[in-house]
């Protein structure tokens, strides 16, 4: 039985039904890459700096896998019990101020899981800046979505949710010109 000999009820019943669960589907989707993508992107167009937290050090204050979002301030207004983002041997750290020494242009750090005082003290041309904000959990999405398989992954997810709505409107199309064809 082809689908001309069924009844015109019949041919339409169930078919808005389908096309509505892809364009929800497809909607879902890129709302989803849009969310995720939002809080790593837009602060930087504000003069934020995105850093994904790798140690423990800072912890329970700022847990592993945490973002930090990190806003340039001049080393000199930093006051002691800030934590601050700067550059080291080791890459990128993030420690509270023990200590801002402005004659000497050094500020002293410490983890705040660690026992003692960092060894080096922090040169004010390797401040970044003051940690104002930091998200558990987004650490992991940042770094997922910074390598290349993640991007790419993003950008196929992105994709198909586009796909599913335009299959959607297909669809739709389809089922409306047979409507005027009886």
């Amino acid at each position: 039985m082809n689908k001309q000999s069924l009844p015109p009820e019949r041919r339409t019943k169930g078919g808005k039904l389908f096309p509505a669960l892809c364009n929800l589907l497809g909607t879902l989707m890129l709302v989803a890459t849009i969310a995720t993508c939002v809080p790593i992107s837009l602060p930087h167009l504000m003069g934020y700096e995105i850093y994904n937290v790798v140690s423990p050090s800072m912890e329970p204050e700022i847990p592993m896998g945490s973002v930090i979002y990190v806003k340039y301030a001049p080393p000199e207004t930093i006051e002691e019990g800030d934590v601050i983002a700067f550059f080291s041997a080791d890459g990128v750290i993030a420690h509270r101020v023990v200590r801002n020494q402005t004659v000497e242009g050094e500020i002293t750090t410490k983890g705040d899981a660690n026992a003692a005082e960092d060894v080096n003290p922090v040169e004010y041309t390797s401040v970044i800046g003051r940690v104002t904000l930091h998200l558990p959990v987004l650490g992991g999405l940042m770094e997922i979505y910074t390598s290349t398989v993640g991007k790419i992954y993003l950008i196929l997810f992105a994709a198909c949710g586009a796909m599913l709505n335009l299959l959607a409107g297909r669809i739709r199309e389809r089922r409306a010109y047979q409507k005027e064809q009886e």
